[in-house]
């Protein structure tokens, strides 16, 4: 119920100062309440925006591929794609962005191949084949994990194999070089961490909060051991270049490839990218 204006007009200065100050401590407590519950949302749907599979991925197996399927340590069940070359010497091993599947990738791996590369792309948790299982960090990690551990019990250990990850990818990616899994390292238009990402969309939230999976790239960097090629564009919509820039700084043994006009989706276009990767791959 509000103050009458009789109630108002025989109000102390004392009294006003009380009424007013209740008033400003009830909108403070309301603000407060409104952006615990913002901060609770944004912390629950952060892994719809962090993961983003396609609704249909195509079921047929690309021209050269074959399917390789194995099983994470809690169980479920991970696929991906393989092209093999008969002259390779190493593998390598990519993990997609957030918004795609391995056949999004599956024209990387047959340019590979023509140079002599074998390529596995594997699919995460929630993604293409691999759909039924809600995607995490750990989880996705654990899919990783297994299908290196697959190719390992075949002989390709992680002195053969080049591990090679895109956008989100490139959290997975740095991952398994940080557990050492492999003798290279290529990250494509990485990002220092999901918190920086989060600070850089949606700068009024805290990203500790907000942020369960993290994928923190920059903190790893220091200690992981293999050469690392860091392909960015300098006008990267999504992922700004500075994050691939602090990225490659951090790592003992990274170089940076600045890519003029690169966007977040159009680096493979470039033939400069293109032999930078494969000198990488396979020198």
């Amino acid at each position: 119920m509000g103050v009458s204006l009789e109630a108002l007009a025989r109000e102390t200065p004392k009294q006003r100062l009380v009424r007013r100050l209740k008033k400003a401590g009830w909108n403070i407590l309301f603000a407060m309440v409104a952006y615990a519950v913002i901060v609770a949302g944004a912390r629950l749907l952060h892994r719809r925006v962090l993961y983003q599979p396609p609704d249909e991925d195509k079921e047929e197996l690309p021209e050269g591929a074959a399917l390789l399927t194995a099983r994470a340590v809690d169980g479920v069940a991970v696929n991906a794609l393989e092209w093999t070359s008969p002259k390779a010497t190493r593998t390598v091993v990519h993990f997609h962005g957030n918004a795609e599947t391995v056949s999004a990738n599956a024209f990387l791996a047959r340019e590979l191949k023509k140079h002599g590369v074998s390529t596995v792309l594997v699919e995460y948790r929630g993604y293409g084949r691999s759909r039924g299982t809600r995607p995490d960090e750990q989880g996705v990690y654990d899919d990783a994990a297994a299908i290196l551990d697959l190719l390992a019990a075949r002989g390709i250990g992680p002195d053969r194999v080049v591990l090679w990850g895109q956008s989100l990818g490139a959290g997975i990616a740095a991952e398994m070089a940080h557990r050492g899994r492999g003798a290279r390292l290529v990250l494509v238009a990485p990002f220092t961490s999901t918190m920086a990402m989060a600070m850089h969309i949606i700068p009024l939230l805290p990203p500790s909060l907000v942020m369960g999976d993290r994928f923190d790239t920059l903190a790893k960097a220091p200690e992981i051991a293999a050469p690392t090629l860091v392909v960015h564009g300098d006008i990267d919509d999504v992922i700004p270049f500075e994050q691939g820039e602090a990225v490659s700084r951090a790592l003992p043994h990274g170089t940076l490839l600045k890519v003029p006009e690169g966007r977040h989706d159009n680096l493979y276009k470039s033939t400069t990218v293109l032999n930078a990767l494969l000198a990488h791959v396979g020198g």
